[in-house]
């Protein structure tokens, strides 16, 4: 098994290398406005450290969000296409259960919320009861909105520390990791659990919105 994790979904661009066993080679970088430019060097960069050709992959995992529209789709359509001329299959898992299962890497245990940065002065969140186990479907709201459900929990993401008067016990890790995107990955395939498809998870309208009442310069 050599499975390609890569996430986009949130500012971070990560990609990582798991061979069933462990992490084989990992990369981070953190920049909300160059997913696409920086995505697929991140690939090179993993290969080559591991020493293999993206012909050795055996699957690709993908973090399908929730995340902004831009972001989001880098990742989906590089994973998707990839997979497509591979010709193995495209593991689509929450980007919030990735922050989960590593929270539970640094130490984290349940009860806890997961908060990413939604923009709009909003977050994309989920509670968790442990590191693998989210109590209900992601949502997006205004931090102020859900501060009784998430008072006294802590908190790991972005999210949690950009509202510090909500999320009140906000720890590491802040960004997301494909390395804990693919470890996840791994567990669930040994479990022969089931996979999300390889598809947006928005939660909300894309932030480019096409102007309403505009007036029509074309010739009639």
């Amino acid at each position: 098994m050599l499975l390609l994790a890569v996430d986009t979904a949130t500012p971070a661009v990560t990609v990582a290398l798991h061979d069933g066993e462990s992490v084989v080679a990992e990369s981070n970088q953190v920049d909300a406005r160059r997913h696409g430019e920086l995505l697929l060097p991140s690939v090179d960069k993993v290969l080559a450290e591991a020493g293999v050709t993206l012909e050795a992959v055996t699957g690709v995992v993908v973090g399908v969000g929730p995340g902004p529209y831009t972001g989001l789709r880098v990742g989906l359509v590089t994973a998707s296409t990839f997979a497509a001329v591979l010709g193995v299959p495209v593991h689509g898992l929450c980007t919030l259960d990735g922050l989960a299962y590593a929270a539970g890497a640094a130490g984290v245990e349940g009860p806890f919320t997961v908060a990413t940065d939604a923009r709009r002065k909003e977050v994309y969140w989920a509670r968790y009861e442990d590191p693998r186990t989210r109590v209900g479907e992601p949502a997006v709201d205004r931090p102020a909105d859900i501060a009784e459900q998430v008072a006294g929990l802590p908190a790991v993401g972005q999210g949690a520390f950009l509202y510090p008067e909500v999320f009140t016990d906000a720890r590491n890790p802040e960004h997301q990791s494909a390395a804990a995107l693919a470890s996840l990955a791994a567990e669930r395939l040994a479990a022969g659990l089931e996979f999300l498809p390889p598809t947006p998870l928005y939660l909300r309208r894309p932030d480019a919105q096409v102007p309403k009442n505009y007036k029509v310069v074309t010739p009639q």
